[in-house]
């Protein structure tokens, strides 16, 4: 009796673990419909980039050509950069751009979710694209997000990021083959119902689809979530591209997993009670994104109740034994360097650092500010 309900419970948490990944996609295959890029039959919209910088001195240079670059590929568009408060020079890295790019600097720390509504509030385009400070965009990716605004339907926009450096540690190659998967699954959701919440190295919106965002959450996440709720459409442009460089510092990852897992479950507990009425929605947003948030903990029931199980017909001593044995292999693996090793760790830190993240949130924790990931940070070249 006690076997069969441990076997039960470690299947019922080890299912809930993989169907972000794995039976959640699958689910989503029937209703999969290809949706290629309208024509747009309305003349080209006007955008504004908004991006928020703070300690940004080794990589804001570069950012603003970028910016300026993808401005000078459509007739009207406004740049802006919000300045949080920062201890270097980043203010004074962009006054050579002040020509075209308006930069606001805070007087003090409000964090990135005040420096977008502040800038969204200054613009006047059609479209408002958010970017980060350390995210080159391809020069095109204007041209490729505006024919999805020709839908009226459509409120949000999201690019596909790329991250530029796979092969420069465990830690990175794990983040990278995370995000191929994390894309595919946004282009499945795309193709068949939304997609489930941007990420703020790339995505646009309607301005007037803007909600103004509380300034201790994450501002991507609540900001295209809202767009959902509204009744709009968020679909994914697979061809509007931007590069990212990866954490390479197994710290650094777990830094930012638990401030990221953090502000998520704030915005989670202020839209809950708008998205449960909505069935598909739900679905979606609990599949992708609330059991994503929560594997960690799967994961340790899941191996709670396997152990349970195993103990419930072998002795304790054998069963004990392998276990110590297995993570005494596992151990020297990691010590002689070899690489499966290495990632299977990364990874298990990300799902620890995304569940302390959930932790933090639950016990009122707040991420209002943030520091630049410092390995994930590259020196400008003017």
């Amino acid at each position: 009796m006690i076997f069969w309900l441990c076997i039960s419970l470690f299947a019922v948490f080890f299912l809930l673990s993989i169907h972000p990944f794995v039976t959640y996609p699958l689910t989503l295959l029937p209703f999969r419909r290809s949706r290629k890029a309208p024509v747009a039959a309305t003349p080209m919209p006007s955008f504004a980039i908004c991006v928020c910088a703070y300690n940004e001195e080794r990589t804001i240079a570069e950012k603003a050509r970028n910016m300026i670059a993808l401005a000078d590929t459509v007739p009207r568009c406004e740049l802006f950069v919000y300045v949080d408060g920062g201890t270097d020079g980043t203010f004074e890295r962009l006054q050579p751009f002040a020509d075209r790019i308006t930069v606001v600097a805070g007087e003090a720390r409000r964090g990135k979710s005040h420096g977008m509504n502040v800038l969204v509030e200054k613009c006047t385009a059609d479209i408002v694209v958010f970017s980060d400070a350390n995210v080159e965009l391809d020069r095109n990716a204007l041209l490729e997000l505006a024919p999805w605004f020709s839908d009226r339907s459509v409120g949000c926009v999201c690019g596909h990021l790329v991250y530029s450096n796979p092969d420069e540690s465990a830690m990175a190659s794990s983040g990278s083959l995370y995000w191929r998967v994390e894309e595919a699954i946004k282009q499945l959701e795309s193709d068949a119902f939304n997609v489930i919440g941007a990420d703020g190295s790339l995505f646009a919106i309607r301005r007037s689809a803007h909600h103004v965002v509380p300034d201790d959450i994450i501002d991507d996440f609540y900001v295209s979530m809202m767009v959902l709720i509204d009744g709009m459409r968020v679909v994914r442009a697979p061809t509007a591209l931007a590069y990212e460089k990866s954490a390479t510092n197994t710290y650094d990852e777990f830094r930012r997993k638990i401030r990221i897992a953090c502000q998520a479950f704030n915005v989670h507990r202020l839209i809950w009670p708008r998205i449960w009425p909505k069935p598909a929605l739900a679905y979606c947003y609990v599949s992708h994104r609330l059991l994503k948030w929560l594997i960690g903990y799967n994961l340790l029931f899941a191996a709670i109740f396997l152990l349970g199980a195993l103990l419930a017909i072998f002795p304790p001593a054998p069963v004990l034994t392998v276990v110590a044995l297995l993570a005494g292999a596992f151990g020297a693996l990691l010590a002689l360097g070899f690489g499966p090793a290495q990632k299977m760790l990364a990874i298990l830190l990300s799902f620890a650092g995304t569940s302390w993240g959930v932790w933090r949130s639950v016990r009122g924790d707040r991420f209002q500010t943030w520091t630049p990931t410092p390995s994930a940070r590259t020196s400008s070249q003017g």
